[in-house]
């Protein structure tokens, strides 16, 4: 039963990335039509997402989110040329 909950748990939390994406996705197609570059809307996404992590968990939970995207992002994650199976 504990199994089953943490399947669910872990369809929760993707189906709230994926829309949280979809959320970016948008905003980031508004700031396009608006004429601002890619650069300063990942700059803006990134700088905002660091100040709401530091918020919710410090500078040290910061720096290990930063350290797992360091990760992932080594590891191909976030390549626009990485397929997903």
């Amino acid at each position: 039963m504990h199994t089953a909950r943490n399947d669910i748990d872990d369809m929760i939390v993707h189906e709230k990335m994926q829309v949280a994406l979809e959320y970016q996705s948008e905003a980031w197609a508004d700031g396009r039509a608006d004429g601002i570059e890619p650069e300063i809307i990942a700059d803006a996404a990134i700088a905002l997402a660091m100040r709401e992590t530091i918020r919710l968990h410090g500078e040290e939970g910061a720096e290990a989110m930063l350290e797992s995207l360091r990760t992932r992002m080594l590891a191909g994650e976030f390549s626009p040329e990485r397929t997903v199976q």
